[in-house]
């Protein structure tokens, strides 16, 4: 009796997972309340351009959503890329796309930037996010775009108020990793 009631109850777990799972399409208080955001990133920056990021941000990321044949939580869709069943949507591909989509826009106001979390830390898996500043600032002053944290539904803060990860300009943690990779290969060259 208990095997049967174990198998139903983590059938009923998976189905509450997947249930959830399905992203959210934004609404125009989403859209307004990003763009407001980042706006307030300073007052350099040109209103339109916080509107036309925030819609891009938005619209994109329901688009990403579709081809990346989003059903699941990030991490079981995770599984799903890896194993060759759905086409992309790792952190980083995430990342990388909405990044490539927004500096089509051209901003002159606003630029982008990418970061990755748990790097260093064996017991986490990497996460990849992009970032959107005033143009001129670091990526600590923007705000994250974060589609795969929640499995196709844009979540997005300011990095300081990100307390879920600790972000790191991609390109100190990729340099790192190639000087890291250099001392390892090292000893073999000298033999």
């Amino acid at each position: 009796m208990i095997k049967p009631l174990a198998h139903v109850l983590t059938m009923l777990a998976l189905l509450a997972l997947t249930a959830c799972s399905t992203p959210r399409p934004a609404n125009e208080g989403d859209v307004q309340k990003l763009a407001i955001e980042i706006q307030a990133l300073g007052p350099e920056i040109d209103p339109q351009e916080a509107q036309r990021a925030a819609r891009v941000a938005y619209a994109y990321t329901a688009q990403l959503a579709q081809e990346y044949q989003i059903t699941d939580p990030p991490l079981i869709h995770n599984a799903k890329v890896n194993k060759g069943l759905r086409p992309r949507g790792l952190c980083w591909h995430w990342a990388e796309d909405i990044e490539r989509r927004l500096r089509q826009e051209n901003f002159e106001t606003l630029t982008m930037h990418r970061a990755i979390a748990n790097a260093d830390n064996p017991f986490r898996i990497d996460h990849s996010t992009a970032i959107i500043s005033r143009r001129g600032d670091s990526m600590y002053q923007g705000v994250i775009l974060d589609p795969w944290r929640y499995g196709g539904e844009l979540f997005w803060a300011p990095l300081a108020e990100d307390s879920r990860y600790e972000w790191v300009p991609r390109e100190v943690v990729l340099e790192k990793r190639r000087l890291d990779q250099v001392a390892r290969l090292a000893p073999l060259v000298i033999e």
